[in-house]
């Protein structure tokens, strides 16, 4: 029989990935007689970062701003590989103390909201078990993502079962898969295939990356050179809070720039990319129809894909699957690409919430049907804050700067004698568009379901603008007439 009060908490934090511990950070920093724990589903800390184990797995952002601001990464990679990420979230949350706050293996099945009682009652099933527990607590701050843990996204392939060999999504990589000498395609083009095709070439026989349509892909240093040279002439927490910043401004400058100007913005990538290949590889290939950003881009470091292209270890095929056969995949061209190992690096399976029934009062609110408040809260649902970051920078970035305006709510909250804050939006200040309007990529096509509304004017318009973001979560007033708030007797 569980006891109620020892499964009270202040703070409930939901997941243990990379938003999760910073989160749990920022909150045992600020509160540090507060009791806070952290419900995860899995049984190792790392989110994304301990799921996906696929060769090659790594950043698609710098790790200068992909890091924690609080916590430098103070290793010379740009794009870490996936053990050394897991390995940096594992350390922080020892360093600061949350590992002990963290219990595994609990599936969230509920979140149940009682004006009454002024707290969230959160059922959890320990899959383990099977067992049923019940958490409550004052605040509640969601950091599961945005996509299924259970299974990524595959298209409605025809013959798959015809075909001889092997089919493997990367989110679910068998651990002894041996592709040495084999016959590899990779269907997709995004970051998870861009950065198969180069881990797996050495080995492989050849590999094919499989695309409908051309994306962006640009060259990143594999090194940071900058926080290298600055670091043997000062401290290396002043080295790294300088390139960081630098990193930072690179991503909102260049950003803007191609939206501004997608013309030049495209002519200066593919010129890049046509620099590479040094006439290894039809550019046709590389040549996106949309603008820079319309998508988001792909980075490599050291143009590794590029290299795997021009040792004849890798190729690039532009068509669209007819069907599978027993010997591989028959394109709509006519064209036939045998493989012994077909991988679907087709995407993930978009969900809110991690799946969970959200309730309040006992009625099930959708948060496709709401806006978000500053990015941060979702309108009409006391006490809750839903971490999500950046699709046009390092997703950390905003995820701590959300983490920090929580805490600041948090104690304007219980300073002022409250209980609960609600954001409450004015009549028709909601538009028809997804809070990732801004891009037009498959996956966030098929997120649309899921996600907040865009809302017409701020708070409620997500912005993705980390300067303008900082301003408004960090520096600017927390009170404001958007928020209510109450007390538990309050009527």
């Amino acid at each position: 029989m569980q006891n109620p009060a020892q499964n009270h908490y202040d703070v409930l934090i939901i997941g243990a990935g990379l938003s999760g511990i910073g989160m749990a950070c920022h909150v045992v920093t600020d509160f540090p007689h507060w009791k806070v724990a952290i419900l995860e589903r899995r049984q190792a800390i790392g989110g994304t970062w301990d799921l996906f184990r696929y060769p090659g797995i790594r950043s698609d952002s710098d790790m200068l701003s992909f890091g924690y601001g609080f916590r430098p990464w103070n290793e010379l990679q740009t794009l870490a590989d996936g053990p050394s990420i897991r390995q940096y979230v594992a350390d922080t949350a020892r360093e600061y103390g949350v590992d002990k706050k963290i219990q595994y293996g609990l599936k969230i099945t509920a979140m149940d909201w009682s004006s009454k009682d002024c707290r969230w009652s959160v059922h959890a099933i320990e899959e383990a078990s099977g067992l049923e527990n019940v958490f409550t607590c004052n605040f509640l701050a969601n950091c599961t993502g945005y996509y299924s843990y259970d299974q990524g996204f595959t298209p409605d392939f025809e013959g798959v079962d015809a075909f001889k060999g092997k089919v493997i999504h990367p989110q679910h990589w068998p651990e002894d898969l041996n592709y040495s000498g084999k016959r590899v395609v990779v269907i997709g083009s995004g970051a998870t295939a861009v950065t198969l095709v180069p881990a797996m070439a050495d080995n492989a026989e050849h590999v094919t990356m499989l695309q409908r349509s051309p994306g962006y892909i640009f060259s990143l240093p594999a090194t940071d050179g900058l926080a290298r040279v600055l670091s043997k002439f000062m401290p290396k927490k002043w080295a790294y809070a300088l390139a960081r910043q630098r990193r930072i401004m690179f991503q909102q400058v260049t950003y803007k720039i191609a939206k501004r100007y997608p013309k030049q913005a495209k002519s200066f990538l593919l010129n890049s990319v046509r620099k590479q290949l040094d006439g290894h590889a039809d550019m046709s290939h590389f040549t996106p129809k949309y603008n820079p950003w319309d998508e988001r881009l792909c980075a490599v470091p050291d143009g590794d894909l590029f290299k795997a292209i021009k040792r004849g270890k890798a190729s690039v095929v532009t068509d669209r699957i007819e069907r599978f056969t027993e010997k591989g995949l028959r394109l709509q061209s006519g064209r036939e690409l045998e493989a012994d190992i077909i991988i679907t690096a087709t995407g993930l399976q978009m969900q809110s919430f991690g799946g969970i029934a959200l309730r309040v009062d006992g009625e099930e609110k959708h948060i496709n049907e709401r806006m978000t408040y500053k990015g941060v809260l979702l309108e009409g649902l006391p006490n809750l804050a839903w971490i999500f970051g950046y699709v046009n920078a390092s997703w950390t970035l905003k995820a701590e700067i959300a983490s920090n305006y929580f805490c600041r709510l948090l104690q304007l909250t219980t300073q002022s004698g409250f209980q609960s804050f609600t954001p409450r939006a004015p009549e028709g200040e909601a538009t028809n568009e997804s809070m990732w309007c801004a891009l037009q990529s498959g996956y966030v096509l098929r997120a649309r379901p899921f996600v907040p509304r865009q809302g017409r004017n701020l708070p409620w318009k997500v912005l993705n603008d980390y300067k303008r973001d900082r301003k408004m979560l960090l520096d600017e007033p927390v009170n404001d007439e958007a928020l209510e708030f109450r007390k538990a007797n309050a009527g």
